[in-house]
């Protein structure tokens, strides 16, 4: 070892594999036994001694080995040289499984039930934000004489639907006229931007399309405003069930935390670039149910544009490499496939 320093991160780092890997408290022993760190017992028992002075293991009983705190994860995340790479299988697995999507929806419920399958933890997606979206188009389609039903598609694939009930009876050559002032308006505009002309529209359109355009300008707005952003995909909550020795008399309020989309919201919020991972680790969530969970999360889309955020909520004692390899794979391909759509 080239110093001191470096050889007690090692330590920290055994520590953190095998009880990750065994969920038992680990001693002197076990780490001279399983991992060639080329040193003594007695070197490693000084190693984690000081280790514990500084607050990166703890000693959970008085004859145990020991167990990272959330300072010690913390360390041990923030000195991640490799991220574990995933399987060609696994790469493959993920491509098929989500290319295979039929429309946004399906893509979003795919890839939570994936990441949630791959790392063995709650997955949770954000639908993309429609505010950094733009309109594609505006389908215009006649329910019945007096009613349309109008489908808007923005470039991230989302499909809004409503329907509009006009009051009168409305021409087929009208409605194709409806369906061209309307697509000329917003296709191409941001969200926003669309929704302000929309609200202009009816003062700047034909006499006899005008009372049609309010009802049809009024519905548009709403969806337009709507924030799809605040809606969910959840996965794998089962998942945490199985490891209820990690959250000590917590494990309910996690469950309630994670039913509450404001709280989860949250928890995607650091993630405000795509590709970029952020890592909260026990006490560093504000929500203090979440304070016995860590959190890795990420947001999806293009370099130039954040669609959402992604991630999962599982314990502290996570297998970090393999989780931040997972989400940031899954999160790269549903971006991927959602700016294309």
């Amino acid at each position: 070892m080239a110093n001191a320093e470096e050889r007690r991160f090692e330590v920290l780092r055994a520590i953190v594999a095998d009880y990750v890997s065994n969920q038992e408290p680990v001693g002197s022993k076990a780490i001279v036994d399983r991992h060639n760190l080329g040193v003594s017992s007695a070197t490693v028992r000084n190693d984690m001694a000081a280790l514990e002075e500084e607050g990166y293991i703890a000693q959970p009983h008085t004859s145990a080995g020991r167990i990272p705190t959330d300072k010690g994860y913390r360390l041990f995340v923030d000195k991640l040289a490799e991220i574990k790479p995933l399987s060609s299988a696994e790469r493959r697995a993920i491509t098929s499984f989500l290319d295979s999507g039929t429309d946004m929806e399906d893509v979003l419920k795919r890839s939570v039930r994936l990441l949630a399958q791959l790392t063995r933890q709650v997955a949770v997606v954000q639908y993309p934000m429609m505010t950094n979206s733009t309109v594609h188009s505006l389908e215009v389609v006649p329910l019945t004489p007096a009613r349309l039903m109008l489908v808007l598609i923005t470039d991230s694939g989302r499909v809004d639907q409503r329907t509009v009930d006009l009051g009168d009876v409305i021409t087929s050559d009208n409605v194709a006229r409806l369906r061209t002032v309307l697509n000329h308006a917003l296709t191409g505009r941001k969200v926003n931007d669309a929704a302000v002309r929309v609200a202009e529209l009816p003062e700047q359109s034909p006499q006899e399309l005008r009372d049609v355009l309010v009802r049809v300008c009024t519905v548009l707005v709403e969806s337009l405003v709507d924030h799809p952003e605040e809606r969910l995909v959840l996965g794998g909550t089962a998942n945490l069930t199985r490891n209820v020795a990690d959250f000590p008399g917590s494990l309910r309020q996690v469950l309630e935390a994670l039913e509450e989309q404001v709280v989860v919201l949250k928890l995607l919020a650091a993630a405000r670039n795509p590709g970029a991972i952020s890592v909260r680790i026990g006490e560093e969530n504000e929500d203090e149910q979440m304070r016995s969970t860590s959190v890795v999360s990420i947001g999806y889309g293009r370099e130039d544009m954040l669609l959402g955020g992604m991630g999962v909520v599982g314990p502290t004692r996570m297998d970090y490499p393999g989780t931040i390899a997972a989400v940031r794979a899954v999160a790269n391909y549903v971006g991927q496939i959602l700016s294309g759509r």
